[in-house]
């Protein structure tokens, strides 16, 4: 790496002069016209790297765990209505499930573009097809408990400790009124005149009032930030372990409204964060790295305002980014190939996003197709609308299946391409149809196979390969991931025991 003149390769430089240094390349992607060279990007990074170090000596931050829910269960079929109805999606194979009618008027569907923050206005309404073709609909209690991590995040003063959703999909941080006691906060400042709602098509809601307050996540103080405190909640919101959400996605999909009804999107977290004077700009991001129950150490995490430089050096590539088009509100990339052992398909001007709110990775069914056509047995099952692998396949087996983020493509772990049971016979698939959304889903099924970079300050998405080469279980279960079945006792009497499946954290549910 070439250092200019005005800096010492004899003396230590400072803060101010790392970034300095860092800020004046840029990495870029290989299809760019301003692609540099691998040995020159590893350099690059390496600035980055220290100048991200000393910040993170200096602020005190950590790394932020993401602990499996407890309440989180595997089902095919209510994770693919989970994602029908957050995005409102019309499914293109048969099924149960559809997508009914849309309220927003202002989005235009048969372009592929959708007017800006119109997706979080859209709320659908998800119906099932009954046994004589009449819709029927879906309950609440179907839909939820799709949050397979959650995160401590502290707010208020003195401090109070919430569990949190973070979701790359939404743009609102709203909070249980048990969760988060606003009265008891010295510095929560009501934002009055403002309020917001989140509700879906089968009537479960939550909404409340608007505060300002200071928040910390992994160590790094905001202040002023939007929190929404539900003040009317549905019972399906209330129950569970999850205090709340906090929304990782762009500004624009934000749904506070004035007393008036009129949009005022508020800033999220990262934006507060990126308008603080002490967050430089290549700390201006967050990063994810997913782990599954079958990992020797899962330890899923967060960061804030640093890359955790170890692991990227563990995967052993140079970070790939693609540029993120944020217009519609989410992390959205180009993602114009994927691959089925080896073989490419070619998927023109296709882009994809990516979001930890989603369970699934949801594609074109040009792609889907290709993939089911190369495991042994695999078949569309329009009752469970979706994909079935069979349990006698060993996962040994099953194809290399990778899908592009901008110029490289990214092989999701083979044992992600196995969700859940559907019955004694058959596993649901981790990778389904996005029907009709104009742009791919990757959700957690692709995640855990890569550590993410979500770099908002320079508008885009950086990914490294994360695949385990060892796991500690072979399959997924319906209630677990890479659960075991383990013996739970109900009392001390040798006669009162039943065999039950772990959820993804390993503990036998209450009710076994």
């Amino acid at each position: 790496m070439v250092i200019p003149s005005y800096f010492s390769k004899t003396t230590t430089l400072s803060l101010q002069q790392l970034l300095l240094l860092s800020l004046l390349t840029t990495n870029y992607t290989q299809d760019s016209p301003n692609y540099q060279n691998p040995h020159h990007q590893h350099n690059i990074m390496e600035s980055i790297f220290i100048a991200q170090s000393k910040l993170r000596a200096e602020l005190g931050l950590h790394k932020v765990k993401a602990i499996p829910n407890s309440k989180f269960q595997r089902h095919g079929t209510k994770a693919y209505a989970s994602a029908i109805n957050r995005y409102g999606l019309q499914p293109t194979k048969p099924g149960p499930l559809t997508s009914g009618k849309i309220r927003d008027p202002s989005t235009n569907w048969t372009s592929g573009k959708f007017a800006v923050g119109a997706i979080r206005d859209m709320w659908t309404s998800l119906v099932e097809k009954t046994g004589d073709n009449k819709p029927g609909e879906v309950g609440a209690q179907d839909q939820q408990g799709d949050m397979e991590y959650l995160c401590e995040v502290l707010i208020g003063t003195p401090p109070q400790k919430v569990l949190l959703d973070f979701d790359t999909g939404s743009a609102d941080l709203w909070v249980r009124p048990d969760a988060f006691k606003n009265d008891q906060s010295s510095t929560f400042a009501p934002m009055h005149n403002k309020s917001w709602k989140i509700e879906y098509g089968d009537g479960s809601s939550a909404s409340g009032f608007v505060g300002q307050d200071t928040i910390s996540i992994g160590g790094l103080v905001i202040k002023k930030q939007a929190v929404e405190v539900a003040k009317h909640v549905s019972s399906q919101f209330s129950q569970g372990v999850m205090g709340g959400l906090l929304g990782l996605a762009f500004k624009q999909i934000n749904t506070v409204h004035s007393t008036m009804g009129i949009r005022d999107p508020q800033p999220t977290p990262v934006d507060n964060m990126i308008e603080q004077e002490d967050i430089p700009k290549e700390a201006e991001l967050f990063t994810s790295a997913f782990y599954s129950s079958r990992d020797l150490k899962p330890e899923s995490f967060y960061t804030f305002g640093w890359i955790d430089q170890d692991l990227v050096k563990k995967c052993g590539e140079e970070i790939t980014w693609a540029k993120v088009d944020n217009s519609q509100g989410f992390w959205m990339f180009d993602s114009t190939s994927a691959s089925v052992d080896g073989d490419k398909i070619e998927l023109s001007d296709n882009k994809a996003i990516a979001d930890t709110g989603t369970t699934l990775a949801l594609i074109s069914d040009e792609a889907c197709d290709a993939l089911y056509k190369k495991i042994d047995g695999a078949a569309y099952s329009e009752k469970y609308q979706g994909y079935l692998i069979p349990k006698s396949i060993k996962v040994d087996s099953l194809p290399d299946f990778s899908v592009a983020v901008g110029g490289k493509e990214f092989v999701i772990q083979k044992e992600d391409l196995i969700f859940a049971e559907a019955d004694e016979s058959n596993y649901y698939g981790g990778v389904q149809s996005r029907g009709s959304m104009p742009f791919d889903i990757l959700g957690d099924t692709f995640l855990k196979s890569i550590y993410a970079i979500w770099d908002q300050g320079n508008s885009r998405f950086g990914a490294v390969p994360k695949i385990e080469k060892e796991q500690k279980a072979p399959e997924p279960s319906k209630d677990g991931d890479g659960a075991q079945k383990v013996i739970c006792t109900l009392d001390k009497s040798p006669a009162k025991k039943s065999v039950c499946i772990a959820n993804s954290a390993f503990v036998c549910p209450s009710d076994c």
